[in-house]
C-alpha cells in the first residue's frame, strides 16, 4: 500500500534536483559567469507552482491536520515545518524581486539573488531531511491504513483539481530542461 510519506518523499527528490539547479546557477553568478535570468524565473515558477503550490499544499491542508488529529501537536514538528514553509516563501519572494534587477545588470540585485537562492536551498535541504527522517517516519507510525489511503486519495484530488492534469509532468520537464541548460544532466 502506498503511504502519504511515499508520495511526498518522491516529490522531495524532484525538489532536490531543482535545489541543485539553483545552487549551481547562484555559484556561477557569484563567480561572475553569465546565467540567463530565465533560469531563476523558471526556478521560482517551479518552486511556487510545484514545491509550494502542490507539495506544501498537500502537507499543510491534508497531512498536518490529520497528524494533529492523531495526537502530534502543532507546537512540535508540524509547527517547525509550517514556519520553514513560510521562511521559504520569503526567500522565493526575494529571489523573484531580485531577478528583474539582475537581468538589468544591477550589482545589488545580483548579490540579493545569490544570497536568497543560497538561503532557500540551505533551508529546503535541511527541511527535506527533517521531514524524510523525522516527520514522515512519525506519521507512518500514527496513521492508520485508512488514514494513509484517504491522504493519498486527497493528494490525487489536489493534483487533479487544483494543480491541473499534466502539470506535475510539466514541472518535471522544467527540471530536465534547466539541468540540460546548465550542463547538469547525465
Amino acid at each position: 500500500m502506498e503511504r502519504a510519506s511515499d508520495v511526498l518523499m518522491r516529490e522531495h527528490r524532484g525538489i532536490e534536483r531543482m535545489l541543485r539547479i539553483l545552487e549551481v546557477a547562484a555559484a556561477r553568478v557569484e563567480r561572475g559567469q553569465s546565467v540567463p535570468a530565465a533560469v531563476f524565473t523558471r526556478a521560482v515558477e517551479f518552486i511556487r507552482g510545484f514545491a509550494d503550490g502542490c507539495h506544501h499544499a498537500k502537507e499543510e491542508r491534508t497531512l498536518f491536520p490529520v497528524l494533529e488529529a492523531r495526537g502530534i501537536p502543532q507546537e512540535g514538528p508540524i509547527g517547525v515545518m509550517l514556519r520553514e514553509h513560510e521562511e521559504g516563501r520569503q526567500y522565493v519572494r526575494a529571489m523573484a524581486a531580485a531577478t528583474d534587477g539582475y537581468e538589468r545588470g544591477d550589482p545589488a540585485a545580483r548579490q540579493a539573488l545569490v544570497e536568497n537562492a543560497r538561503g532557500y536551498t540551505t533551508l529546503l535541504r535541511q527541511h527535506i531531511m527533517k521531514e524524510d527522517s523525522v516527520l514522515f517516519p512519525m506519521s507512518d507510525r500514527v496513521l492508520s491504513e485508512e488514514d494513509q489511503r484517504q491522504l493519498v486519495e486527497r493528494f490525487e484530488e489536489i493534483e487533479r483539481e487544483e494543480v491541473g492534469e499534466g502539470v506535475h509532468e510539466r514541472y518535471h520537464g522544467t527540471i530536465e530542461e534547466l539541468e540540460r541548460e546548465l550542463g547538469l544532466s547525465g
